[in-house]
């Protein structure tokens, strides 16, 4: 080989070389550190698991350059301490359901559910079409958080309780566990609304700490063995019609992120928003019928009398909210408004059609 050639392909050698060890730190410099705590306990069936699924997808559609290390709650900190520790920056993201907020901001309510509210299809359309996430917004900027859906549970069910509920009285006195505007509307009925994390409510219950509880749905209330310490269990939920679940992200942290790695945590957040409320359809009525054929569950429905109290209560408690402030009023006429346009279609085309196909074909 001539000198002049030896010396060439040495160079480029070098150059190349000194490339890669420039690349090395620089790659390893736009690794992005992403802490998540949640409210949900470890393994904890849909709610649990779909924030584990989420915070594993980010992870996986960076290949690691978003590095997600996820707390459940307690790991890291308290369920309910999720807000603060993110808010301040301690870590970068939560996974909860935000009306846990409301005593911060009344408006924080309407971003999971509100007694008569929006359905997993109604919210979805005003969360993305109809203003509800430019609202979502302003209450979390304020708080220093940006928040994406990320889940639903779908319609809930009303709740596990030791007697019969034939009217609006036999919630005078009643320490239900029962957190959102839900509780606020059970309070105007003389109830004693309790907020508890779901990892202690069987431990409440059990115990005679509260009489009654609401939590999910068949699913996950079948993994918390609620049928071991209440009789009845009572349909349909008027607090809860599609509790949206939230991923709320520390605004700074945010806000750093390139456009590109913002489209890769929305589309994550949007898998789990449609993938959750799929999983939760599948297991609900196979896990309802279990309750009531091997647990000896008795399924009960709320006659008109005790949904028409709910419905006197929560018309004071929305008046409340909206005096609450100006925000909170913004919100609640673009959520009703919400409610008409879309929940007036879906009368027209869901819940006509579903009618007719069980008449016609049965269940």
């Amino acid at each position: 080989m001539k000198r002049r050639d030896f010396l060439k392909k040495a160079g480029v050698a070098s150059v190349g070389t000194a490339a890669a060890a420039l690349a090395t730190p620089a790659l390893a410099q736009s690794k992005i550190e992403m802490n998540v705590v949640s409210t949900w306990p470890r393994d904890f069936p849909g709610l649990g698991t779909g924030a584990q699924r989420l915070a594993q997808r980010i992870n996986d559609m960076t290949e690691g350059r978003i590095a997600v290390q996820y707390f459940a709650a307690g790991e890291r900190v308290g369920a309910f301490d999720s807000f603060d520790e993110v808010a301040s920056g301690n870590a970068q993201a939560y996974h909860a359901a935000d009306y846990y907020w409301k005593g911060k901001d009344l408006g924080w309510a309407y971003f999971t559910a509100v007694p008569f509210g929006l359905t997993y299809t109604e919210i979805n359309a005003w969360i993305y079409y109809g203003g509800g996430q430019e609202l979502w917004d302003e209450v979390a900027s304020s708080f220093g958080l940006k928040c994406l859906p990320a889940g639903n549970t779908g319609v809930q069910m009303g709740g596990w309780f030791n007697k019969e509920i034939n009217s609006a009285d036999d919630f005078k006195g009643l320490k239900m566990r029962i957190p959102g505007l839900g509780g606020d509307v059970l309070a105007k009925l003389g109830a004693s609304p309790v907020t508890l994390p779901g990892g202690q409510i069987y431990e409440n219950l059990v115990s005679g700490a509260i009489e009654a509880t609401e939590w999910v749905g068949p699913w996950n209330d079948t993994f918390m063995k609620f049928y071991e310490a209440a009789k009845y269990y009572y349909y349909p939920g008027m607090h809860e019609p599609g509790s949206m679940l939230s991923f709320g992200m520390n605004e700074e942290f945010w806000s750093n992120l390139s456009e590109s790695d913002k489209l890769i945590v929305q589309a994550a957040c949007d898998a789990e928003n449609a993938v959750g409320m799929s999983e939760y359809n599948m297991n609900n009525g196979e896990a309802l019928a279990k309750l009531v054929s091997e647990q000896g569950v008795e399924l009960r429905e709320f006659n008109d009398d005790v949904y028409d109290s709910f419905g006197v209560a929560a018309a004071e408690v929305f008046d409340e909210a909206r005096q609450s402030s100006e925000r909170t009023n913004r919100i609640h006429e673009s959520f009703v408004n919400a409610r008409s346009a879309v929940g007036g279609w879906g009368r027209i085309a869901e819940v006509a059609y579903i009618a007719q196909r069980e008449r016609v074909l049965g269940g």
